[in-house]
């Protein structure tokens, strides 16, 4: 008579990011080692609405997306629009990176005006959502965009020295986020 040992079978994470300054990647690849460390296979990749067919491979599915002039990215409202119902039948989960959410009144996902906008907009409702503040980096942009985040934070009450650089980012919570999503997943064990 055989034994039929039970093996773990690894976990699957996609991490879908969407960046224009590199700051969301950096959250995302955060979010990779914590995974990574607890002995999850991550694969970490840049959004595109092709990258969707890979969507039934993992177990779970993490987008994140920056936003610049108040909008997410178009390729981000076009992976939703062609994915969502390939999203909504696994485990997934969405934040949003923005520097408004370096206020308290809109730093939380149901307060931040971005994020509620983007989601009612393609009428998305992600199992697990967050917001994180991200950089202000003024020497990294182009003039243009110096200007026009300069003139933004003005009207906003923030920082308008075009030296500053602050990582408004709260890492303690991003790991909390991550932590959350590690909870949620199912543990998959098979016989051998």
């Amino acid at each position: 008579m055989t034994s039929n040992p039970i093996q773990t079978v690894s976990l699957r994470v996609l991490i879908l990011y969407s960046t224009v300054d590199g700051h969301t990647q950096h959250i995302c690849e955060r979010l990779q080692t914590l995974f990574v460390n607890a002995g999850v296979q991550v694969s970490l990749r840049e959004i595109a609405v092709q990258a969707g067919s890979e969507l039934p491979d993992y177990d779970l599915v993490i987008i994140g997306a920056s936003i610049r002039y108040g909008f997410h990215r178009r390729v981000v409202r076009d992976f939703m629009r062609v994915w969502r119902s390939s999203l909504q039948a696994k485990p997934h989960a969405f934040f949003s990176v923005n520097l408004v959410a370096r206020k308290p009144s809109k730093g939380q996902p149901e307060t931040n005006p971005y994020l509620r906008h983007f989601l009612s907009s393609i009428g998305w409702c992600p199992q697990y959502l967050d917001v994180f503040a991200g950089r202000l980096d003024y020497p990294r942009y182009t003039s243009l965009d110096r200007c026009m985040i300069r003139l933004i934070m003005w009207m906003t009450g923030g920082p308008t020295r075009p030296d500053t650089a602050i990582e408004y980012t709260d890492w303690q919570r991003v790991d909390v986020f991550g932590k959350r999503l590690l909870a949620a997943l199912p543990a998959r064990i098979q016989a051998d």
